[in-house]
């Protein structure tokens, strides 16, 4: 494992961590008929808190590209759930929450999950598999995925709805970081003019804008405990399976090695969740009464 690889993809997570912290704090005080719509950007464009989380946000996938462009999806993808550790760790500073056993037992789980996984899995690149139709195949089942758990997430009386939208942004920037190392190949080949020519960094930027949305209405209408969770379990996992399916990535498949990988992955999850739900995680007080109103349609 390439230790630019590593540093690059801490860094981005720790940006990434800090960014929603004071996006979700910035958020939460938006109004409530803004949920879902692009008004709510517009609004929180005002915001001089939301600018800093979103120009942390940039920093971090910005580092997070350049990792992906020296490293496979599948090791930048579990590092990078680690801002889960940043976003901890900023709100233990505001609050002197002590971690427990609880926050101790997610940073064991989590740290050894990621471990686990890029040790027994061994990512390493190669050839594309089974062309342009896998391709759009995964990208088509991620984003169709993203949909419905949008359009689900838009039923009255749902107290589940940010956690929805969180699951459905992961995948989108799954995809999106996949994409974002397809660009990264594109330009280091040919140059800006091959970059532009292509529809990846489109689709960067669409999945981008649309992940954004569905994050800061998640955001919104719930404390970050509700929503960070879900959203930093969905985009390794939907990374990982982009970065496999059709960028090439390989891992080690022999029986100790999948057991090991799925136990990592497995780790990774119930630490993220076991960290997001930490009492030390903010929860605005204006974040229940906001389920509440969207339960009540």
């Amino acid at each position: 494992m390439s230790v630019l690889v590593l540093l690059l993809s801490v860094c981005a997570a720790c940006c990434l961590g800090f960014g929603f912290v004071l996006q979700q704090q910035a958020a939460a005080h938006a109004p409530i008929g803004d949920f879902l719509s692009p008004r709510l950007l517009l609004d929180l464009i005002r915001v001089p808190r939301w600018l800093g989380g979103i120009g942390l946000m940039v920093c971090g996938m910005a580092l997070g590209a350049i990792a992906l462009g020296q490293g496979e999806v599948t090791l930048v993808e579990p590092l990078l759930a680690t801002n889960l550790l940043f976003a901890l760790a900023l709100s233990r500073r505001r609050n002197r929450q002590p971690l427990g056993r609880q926050g101790w037992a997610g940073l064991a789980l989590l740290a050894g999950g990621v471990t686990a996984f890029i040790v027994a899995g061994q990512p390493q690149g190669g050839s594309a598999p089974g062309g342009a139709f896998r391709q759009w195949l995964i990208i088509g089942v991620m984003v169709g995925a993203a949909l419905l758990l949008t359009a689900y997430a838009k039923r009255p009386r749902l107290a589940a709805a940010p956690v929805l939208l969180a699951v459905a942004a992961g995948l989108l920037y799954g995809v999106q970081d996949a994409l974002t190392r397809v660009s990264g190949q594109v330009f280091a080949d040919g140059g800006w003019g091959a970059l532009f020519t292509t529809w990846e960094p489109y689709g960067v930027l669409m999945l981008g804008v649309t992940g954004l949305l569905l994050v800061q209405s998640a955001f919104e209408a719930a404390p970050l405990r509700m929503s960070l969770p879900a959203l930093t379990a969905a985009q390794p996992l939907a990374g990982i399976a982009c970065g496999v399916g059709f960028l090439g990535d390989r891992l080690r498949t022999d029986a100790g090695a999948l057991a090991w990988e799925a136990a990592g992955l497995v780790g990774i999850i119930v630490g993220v969740v076991l960290l997001g739900m930490h009492p030390a995680m903010p929860c605005n007080h204006s974040g229940s009464a906001r389920v509440r109103e969207l339960q009540r349609g």
